[in-house]
């Protein structure tokens, strides 16, 4: 489905799930003019109430399947819990509507893989909240990677460090059957990452996690998963939600390739490429990455250019991450990755 977005109207986006995530879908949406907010459905009535009154006072309802037969929804962000995503991505799908939606795209291999494969043969547009890729850090790994300045990645280490993000012992996230755990609901960010830098198909997962805030959780508040590529390459990743205090973000990044080594230490907004050459410095900058994300998406509707975006394959695979790092950990030992 191609739109001229120089003389269309702008596309009519509905938000399902009025949550905390949504407000920053909303404010990407307000940031491009190729798409305009024309409501929330969510199943709390309070909640979408006052979602709607706080963006302007656009329509709100608890009723999905009323809100998506509008004519004026062309398009949908959904931002509810990961064990809804599965069926109402489904909805979405048969009310013949774009979507991007927050990752994880399920919280199984075969709800992902069935979502993906609906979107496809329907013709529309899925894209996937792996929002990472969008920030400029990420991006200026890749584009390094891809450039060949590093040669051929054998080893990236990747670690995103942060505190408590949760809002209470009450949250659908921490409970592993709602979200999936916490290798599916935030490990992905960095599974996805580093599969998306290294180019190739990740054949096990490795993992090990730890309940650093209390014993009494749950999911692991704090994960090691060790990723092997078909290659031989491996990726490393760390990923806390424990460290204190609480407002802690740090994040560190090592790509040693066969022909040079790139580092973002910790803190670090520039890069450090050593190669045949020497050293050089990179600036990846600090552009919004939920702006990025959706400006991708909307080129995917509105120009049918989907390089940018989060395929549902790629989403699908960073399912599989998720899903095996979990069953590692369970395990104790290395699993595949289907």
């Amino acid at each position: 489905m191609e739109r001229d977005s120089t003389s269309s109207p702008p596309l009519g986006v509905l938000v399902i799930g009025a949550g905390a995530i949504a407000d920053l879908h909303v404010a990407a949406i307000a940031a491009d003019p190729r798409c305009t907010l024309v409501g929330f459905a969510d199943m709390s009535a309070d909640r979408a109430h006052a979602a709607g009154h706080r963006h302007g006072g656009v329509p709100w309802t608890t009723d999905v399947d009323a809100a998506l037969a509008r004519p004026d929804v062309s398009a949908v962000v959904l931002c509810t819990p990961n064990d809804t995503h599965e069926e109402l991505a489904l909805r979405v799908a048969a009310a013949g509507r774009h979507l991007l939606i927050e990752k994880p795209l399920a919280t199984t291999v075969a709800g992902a893989a069935a979502v993906a494969g609906e979107f496809a043969r329907r013709g529309l547009v899925l894209s996937v909240a792996h929002s990472h890729r969008f920030y400029d850090y990420a991006r200026t790994v890749h584009a390094e990677i891809a450039s060949g300045a590093v040669g051929r990645p054998v080893l990236v280490r990747l670690a995103l460090l942060g505190g408590w993000i949760w809002p209470d012992w009450r949250a659908w996230v921490l409970s592993p059957a709602r979200s999936g755990g916490h290798a599916l609901h935030n490990g992905v960010h960095l599974l996805d990452l580093v599969t998306w830098w290294i180019g190739r198909r990740p054949v096990s997962v490795y993992a090990r996690g730890q309940r650093r805030t209390a014993a009494e959780l749950d999911v692991h508040d704090y994960l090691e998963m060790v990723v092997r590529y078909d290659d031989g390459a491996v990726a490393i990743c760390e990923m806390s939600r424990a460290h204190r205090p609480a407002a802690l973000a740090q994040r560190d990044v090592v790509v040693q390739g066969t022909g040079g080594l790139l580092t973002l230490g910790w803190d670090g907004e520039g890069a450090l490429l050593w190669d045949e050459k020497g050293a050089h410095t990179l600036d990846p900058g600090v552009a919004y990455g939920f702006t990025a994300q959706l400006g991708a998406w909307i080129d995917a509707v509105t120009t049918g250019d989907t390089r940018a975006r989060v395929s549902g394959e790629d989403a699908v695979t960073a399912v599989a991450l998720g899903a095996a790092a979990e069953r590692s950990m369970a395990a104790g030992r290395p699993v595949e990755v289907p």
